[in-house]
């Protein structure tokens, strides 16, 4: 048999400079400023996340409603004539039926008539092709209505044409 030889060693641990009150202080100011740091990152970033989120919510509510409005001003012209119709034929049951379904159906996704004859002109609504002279009537009234106006909640969609009283 061989013999082996079996070396012990001996450690001791001391109180050294590093294992000093003042030292085990400092460790613990600078660990504590390192999680202050990584808790104000990580408050930062969640606060981030959340104003993407909100803005992403936000456009896509705007691209909605901008798809919304699209579609409604095609249907414009078609409101349009079943008025021309309605005005032609006042009396035929089949357009009263339809110009009472698309009056329905614009109630039904917002879109409403601006109000024009007796109400003063406002620019923001109502497009004046034409002044008169009206007997009566208070200047700047509207008298006629020549195309109707209409909004989509409180868009404008399209202004309406206006005669107005000098």
């Amino acid at each position: 048999m061989e013999d082996k030889e079996v070396k012990v060693e001996t450690v001791s641990i001391k109180d050294t400079e590093e294992n000093t009150p003042e030292s085990n202080n400092d460790v613990v100011a600078e660990m504590t400023a390192q999680i202050a740091d990584l808790n104000d990152k990580y408050l930062r970033t969640a606060a981030e996340l959340e104003n993407t989120r909100r803005r992403a919510a936000i456009d896509s509510e705007s691209r909605a409603r901008s798809r919304a409005m699209s579609v409604a001003e095609q249907f414009l012209p078609v409101m349009d004539a079943v008025d021309a119709a309605l005005k032609h034929a006042p009396d035929d049951a089949g357009i009263q039926s339809m110009a009472r379904a698309m009056e329905s159906a614009f109630n039904n996704i917002g879109i409403s008539k601006i109000e024009s004859v007796g109400k003063i002109l406002n620019p923001a609504l109502h497009n004046a092709i034409q002044v008169v002279s009206a007997n009566g009537a208070v200047p700047n009234t509207i008298v006629e209505e020549m195309q109707p106006g209409y909004m989509f909640g409180d868009t404008v969609l399209r202004t309406a044409m206006v005669v107005v009283a000098k």
